[in-house]
């Protein structure tokens, strides 16, 4: 799968699915379909890869609504407003982080990320969004530790209008074995030590839960030794990010009771993609079943 990364027409099996969801905006004749009782001590959000390719975003949000989704992540401020007419938060902003190669360990690439991630944060905090995504970048030769220390002074200088707004910027947890060949940010040590060094409620790790597996695996105590500085989760299956069913070698539902028993408040969102002939929205709803203990 090429991570957010998608085209063209609605897919037939969405479509057949599709009914709008209680929050949305329907229009005259639209049948609106009830949205199925869910515990909710998991707050679940999703991102595109989760629909069949080429899936419209009004489809995907309708058919996430109609299942109880509450959040959709990696959704830019041109697609908001039809995010929001179906009752869903835009819970990441991507973008002004950088790039997953093209971040804040080099101090040439501040100024500008600096310019674009306060403007964002004024923006997000002006819309309801939570959360903006940002990367470590490559280390293209560079030492970890200088690296970090490049992460820590960027995150520094913006923490404070981030705390004064109340939006959290989100780390991302990459492996480099699979799929981000050279990323830094490929093990939770490194990421907890920048953590520890800013110091702030609104700098937090995305722990994706698939590459984290990948790199360090003992999931489950990494996240309760390190919960105070994680503000956001991404699930997937290992090997390959398909279903996080008993088709994946991770116990999902283990790991979200874990999750939820540390009274996690933020989103966990579903960023896997579906194996081929696996009907989209049958193994989404699958995945909410699993992840709502």
């Amino acid at each position: 799968m090429r991570r957010r990364e998608f085209l063209g027409a609605v897919t037939a099996s969405l479509v057949a699915g599709a009914n709008s969801s209680p929050s949305a905006q329907a229009g005259p004749g639209t049948q609106v379909a009830t949205t199925p009782a869910r515990k909710g001590r998991i707050k679940q959000g999703v991102t595109r890869g989760v629909f069949a390719r080429g899936s419209n975003l009004d489809d995907c949000c309708r058919e996430a609504a109609r299942l109880g989704i509450k959040g959709f992540d990696l959704i830019g401020p041109a697609d908001w407003p039809t995010l929001k007419k179906y009752g869903l938060v835009p819970s990441m902003y991507p973008g002004p982080g950088g790039t997953i190669s093209v971040a804040l360990n080099r101090k040439e690439n501040h100024e500008r990320l600096m310019g674009l991630m306060n403007a964002a944060i004024d923006e997000a905090a002006a819309n309801g969004v939570p959360n903006i995504i940002t990367f470590s970048g490559n280390r293209n030769g560079m030492a970890d530790a200088e690296g970090a220390d490049n992460c820590v002074a960027f995150l520094n200088a913006v923490k404070a209008h981030a705390e004064d707004k109340q939006i959290t910027i989100c780390m991302e947890y990459l492996n480099s074995k699979v799929n981000h060949k050279d990323y830094m940010f490929d093990h939770i040590a490194w990421g907890v030590d920048v953590m520890k060094r800013v110091s702030s409620p609104r700098v937090k790790i995305l722990y994706d839960i698939y590459h984290a597996q990948i790199m360090d695996g003992d999931i489950v105590r990494n996240i309760r030794d390190h919960f105070q500085w994680i503000g956001h989760f991404h699930t997937g299956g290992n090997p390959g990010r398909h279903e996080i069913d008993d088709t994946n070698e991770l116990n999902y539902r283990f790991i979200m009771q874990a999750i939820a028993d540390l009274g996690f408040t933020g989103f966990v969102s579903h960023e896997y993609s579906p194996s081929q002939g696996h009907d989209p929205i049958e193994t989404l709803a699958k995945a909410i079943e699993i992840c709502d203990v």
